[in-house]
């Protein structure tokens, strides 16, 4: 749990955050995110920026979302105990795909732990790719 202050943490490590649009509550949730998770965070946030200037931002079920205007939902991430899971929303039409699979439509997960390096190079292979598409259209 955060103190009275912050934003609760979920199970996980995972803040809760109220739905909103923009820049603001994604930057609310990597703020709130814990530790080595904020740091991952961050780090991602920092590149998909770097990447899609006029990316849009969203929070929706605390987790933060990213895309592109018309063309959906790209990207998402959310805390877990071990991991931040980063969701890439197309991600089955990705050369190569993240490497785990969902159960659901066309989702692949990439997970980063505190002793995994973030591979830069390949998320933003990843990101330029999954922009390039159609995303998912949730809210």
């Amino acid at each position: 749990m955060a103190d009275r202050d912050g934003p609760i943490l979920l199970a996980g490590g995972n803040p809760q955050i109220p739905k909103g649009d923009g820049a603001a509550p994604v930057q609310a949730y990597l703020d709130a995110m814990p530790g080595w998770k904020g740091d991952i965070g961050r780090q991602l946030d920092a590149l998909v920026v770097s990447l899609l200037p006029d990316v849009q931002k969203a929070v929706r079920w605390n987790s933060p979302f990213y895309g592109l205007d018309g063309r959906g939902w790209f990207l998402s991430l959310h805390c877990f105990t071990k991991y931040v899971k980063i969701t890439f929303l197309n991600g089955a039409l990705l050369d190569p795909p993240p490497p785990i699979p969902s159960k659901q439509g066309e989702a692949r997960y990439y997970h980063v732990s505190d002793t995994d390096p973030i591979d830069e190079a390949l998320l933003a292979d990843w990101v330029h790719q999954a922009a390039s598409r159609d995303g998912a259209f949730l809210f």
